[in-house]
This record gives structure tokens, sequence and C-alpha cells, in this order.
């Protein structure tokens, strides 16, 4: 005797009947031609009730698989309609299946979103919170022609003494010297890359000038 229960998928009994029934007759286990009743279907087959078997009969008739004669029971009216049914019962669970894990990818990618967003928050947050815990920021300086520094070398300039800040590069046209040589007498033109301080920065940008702060 078969047991139909009421799936995961929440089918309805009848519908597995239908389709049980279906597939015995696509197999050939059941011949087109052949005649059963709801009530041989009942005290067989399947522990459920007559109304029950009737819907599931009903579902068959529909889709010309059978064909419910009165006060006769049924007959099998076509095979190969039989086989198409369960086709499509298939593909009916394959595309809910995709629809099920794509709803479950939405749902994944959700939850990725939000830790995403996160993850940038925190990152932005510790990025501020670095840039405000060091005091040093990078500066450039072009010097001009009138530049008392102009012909000094690096070393003489002492800027370390001056600004507190550092010359870490050196740019002379296309050429970068990183770091630059300490006896490299300066040029106009040259852009000096300084690490320091704003106040710092006020400092150098007044030294290169020759402002007095």
């Amino acid at each position: 005797m078969v047991q139909i229960e009421r799936n995961r998928d929440n089918t309805s009994i009848y519908a597995k009947i239908a389709y049980d029934i279906a597939a015995r007759i696509a197999s050939g286990e059941v011949a087109e031609g052949a005649r059963f009743s709801g009530r041989s279907l009942m005290g067989s087959s399947y522990r459920v009730s007559q109304e029950t078997i009737r819907r599931a009969m009903k579902l068959l008739s529909d889709m010309n698989i059978i064909e419910i004669k009165q006060n006769s029971g049924a007959m099998v009216v076509s095979r190969k309609k039989a086989a198409a049914y369960l086709e499509k019962r298939r593909m009916g669970r394959d595309i809910h299946a995709l629809k099920t894990e794509l709803k479950n990818l939405m749902e994944q990618r959700a939850t990725l979103d939000i830790r995403i967003q996160k993850l940038v928050s925190e990152i932005l947050d510790l990025n501020d919170r670095f840039e405000k815990s060091n005091p040093l920021r990078n500066y450039e300086f072009r010097l001009g022609e009138g530049s008392p520094l102009l012909g000094r070398t690096i070393r003489e300039c002492e800027f370390r003494r001056h600004t507190g800040a550092l010359i870490v590069a050196l740019k002379r046209g296309e050429e970068v010297f990183l770091p630059p040589d300490p006896d490299m007498a300066l040029e106009g033109g040259d852009t000096l890359m300084i690490a320091g301080s704003p106040m710092g920065a006020l400092q150098a940008d007044a030294l290169i000038k020759g402002e007095a702060l």
C-alpha cells in the first residue's frame, strides 16, 4: 500500500496521488484502456478519503490522461499525456528549485552587502582616527627665482631646525630624488616634498620665501 503524505514543499495530497498514478501509467504499469475506480484506489493503494481520490482523478481527467465514466470508474486514455504531465511537473519543480536558490542567494547577497558596508565604515573610521593621530602631512613647495635658498645645499638650509619638517624628496624637471642628497644645491623651479605638521608647513613656506613668521 502506498503511503501519500504532505511533504515539505506543501504539495497537496491529491496532486501527489495524481502524480503517482500518472507515473504508473507512463511506465506502462497501468496500460491504456485499463479501468479502475476511486473505491479500488482507496482500498488497495492509498489511505486517503474518497474526496481526495476524486480530486486526484479529476486532475488526471483535466489533463486528458484518463476518462471518467459515470458509474463505471475511470479508463486510461493516454500514456503519452501521462508522460507529458510528469515532465511538466518535473520542470515546475526545477523552476521552483531555481527560484528558491535565487532567493537564498539574494538573501546572502543582502547579508554580504550589510557586512561590506560595515567594514567600509570601520575602515573609514580607523583611517580618520589614524589621520587625526598622525600630526605629519605631506606638502609640496616650488622654489621661485627669488627664494633665498637658491644655491644653498639642503644641509645648509637646516629645514629640520627651522621648521621641524623634513625634506623627503626633491623633484627637478622629470627627475625625482628620493631621498635627496643633503649636499645637493637647490635651484629655481625645484619642488620640495616636505613631511611635517601644518605649523611646520607654514614655517617652511616662510623659509622658502624668505619671510619671517
